[in-house]
C-alpha cells in the first residue's frame, strides 16, 4: 500500500486506500479480536479477559509486524486470542464457536457498510470527485476488507479460524496430528500470501460473498 505510494505517486484512490487499511487497523481488527475473546468468556473461558483482550481498544489487539503487513502490502493480522480450551464444556464446540465469532463479526460489518453505500447510491447518486463519492468508496473499500479478512480466516487450515470450526467434523487423532504441524503450516501460508499463490482463490470467493451480500442489501431500494 505504502509502497505503491512511492510507486506511483499521489492519488486520491490510493488515499482512500490508505484510509481504509487505517480504518481495519484500529476499528475493524479490534472487532474480530473482541468477537473471540467475547464468545470465548461466555462459554466459560475466562483466559482473553483476564489476558486484556475482551476490549476494543485497538492497542491491546495489534501486532507490530502484522500492522506493518497491512501498511505495507495491504495485507496483515492481529495478535491472537489467547484460548484454553479445557475450560469449554465442550472443547471442539466451545473452540468452533469462538473461532467463527471472528469471522462472523467481519461479515456483520461488511453487511453494515455495504448497506451505507447502498444508502448513499441510492438517495443521493453522487458525481465523481463530490464528498459522498469518496464516502460511498470508501463504505466499499472497508466491506469488501471485512469480507477478504473473513474468507481468509475461513480457510480450513490452521491457525485460521476455520481450522477450528472443521474440528468439529474431524476425528481427535487427526485433528491433534495436523495441529503438530501448525507452525510451519503458518509459515508456508505467509509464503503463499507474499507470493500472492492464494491472491486468486481469494478474491474470487470473496468477489462471491461480497456480491451475494450486496444483492440482499440492494433488495429494499429496488436496485437489483
Amino acid at each position: 500500500m505504502i509502497f505503491d505510494l512511492f510507486r506511483n505517486g499521489f492519488s486520491m484512490d490510493l488515499v482512500l486506500n490508505l484510509c481504509a487499511r487505517l480504518f481495519v487497523l484500529f476499528c475493524v481488527l479490534p472487532v474480530h479480536e473482541f468477537a473471540h475473546a467475547f464468545v470465548a468468556t461466555k462459554l466459560g473461558d475466562q483466559t482473553a479477559r483476564l489476558s486484556g483482550r475482551l476490549t476494543m481498544n485497538p492497542l491491546a489487539h495489534l501486532d507490530l509486524f502484522g500492522t506493518l503487513m497491512i501498511l505495507l502490502v495491504g495485507f496483515g493480522y492481529a495478535k491472537p486470542v489467547p484460548v484454553n480450551p479445557r475450560n469449554f464444556k465442550n472443547r471442539k464446540g466451545g473452540m468452533a464457536l469462538t473461532a467463527a465469532a471472528g469471522p462472523l463479526s467481519n461479515l456483520v460489518m461488511a453487511v453494515i457498510y455495504l448497506f451505507l453505500y447502498v444508502l448513499i447510491f441510492a438517495k443521493v447518486r453522487p458525481e465523481s470527485g463530490t464528498v459522498p463519492y469518496y464516502l460511498m468508496t470508501f463504505c466499499n473499500i472497508v466491506a469488501q476488507i471485512n469480507v477478504s479478512l473473513a474468507v481468509f480466516n475461513l480457510l480450513p487450515v490452521p491457525p485460521l479460524d476455520g481450522s477450528r470450526i472443521l474440528a468439529i467434523a474431524l476425528p481427535d487423532k487427526i485433528y491433534y496430528k495436523v495441529m503438530q504441524y501448525e507452525r510451519y503450516i503458518v509459515l508456508a501460508i505467509f509464503a503463499l500470501l507474499v507470493f500472492g499463490v492464494l491472491d486468486w482463490p481469494i478474491e474470487k470467493l470473496s468477489m462471491i460473498v461480497l456480491n451475494g451480500i450486496l444483492h440482499l442489501v440492494a433488495m429494499p431500494f429496488g436496485l437489483t
